[in-house]
């Protein structure tokens, strides 16, 4: 059973839901999983559109996946991405970090939370970043059953803890179009 890794960060637009993992590839390599269509269609979804310009449109991977528009924050290849998903006033803002260091490179995504005790997001979302590292890795992909409802006590549990015993730090990372 895969074991839960988000923690929780305050961030000046809200709580996000955040995990890292860890490749031992290129930064652009990793990026691609990211940016590319059909490598994102691996693990995640798929998007149209052209991020040069800003007008996207995402799904995640899923037979009744509804297409959503996308409204980009930032976008410093191959280390930075901000985005809104959704229509306005019912979107959902992610991000990612992309840093290489010493041979590895670290993909850093958040997830905001629209209700901080929302235990289903943290547990998608390692669902789809192992689903990434599997791809990547050229290995089994996961199986959702390992994620749902196992990894929900986890994630609960961290929504209902004191802001001090969460483990939370505050702007770890600068807002979208912030430094």
């Amino acid at each position: 059973m895969a074991a839960p890794t988000g923690r929780l960060i305050r961030r000046d637009d809200g709580v996000y839901v955040v995990l890292d993992r860890i490749f031992h590839a290129s930064i652009e390599e990793v990026w691609s999983y990211l940016s590319r269509s059909p490598r994102l269609a691996s693990w995640v979804g798929e998007f149209t559109g052209s991020p040069a310009t800003g007008a996207l449109r995402f799904r995640l991977n899923g037979d009744d996946a509804a297409w959503e528009d996308v409204s980009v924050l930032e976008c410093e290849a191959p280390h930075r991405f901000a985005a809104d998903i959704g229509r306005a006033g019912d979107s959902w803002r992610v991000y990612w970090h992309v840093v290489q260091s010493g041979g590895h490179t670290t993909l850093t995504f958040g997830r905001r939370l629209g209700v901080l005790t929302d235990s289903s997001e943290g547990a998608r979302w390692d669902y789809y970043l192992d689903r990434l590292v599997a791809v990547h890795d050229r290995t089994a992909l996961p199986r959702w059953e390992e994620y749902v409802p196992a990894m929900s006590r986890y994630y609960q549990m961290l929504a209902t803890l004191p802001l001090q015993e969460r483990g939370t730090r505050q702007n770890t990372a600068p807002a979208a179009g912030q430094g």
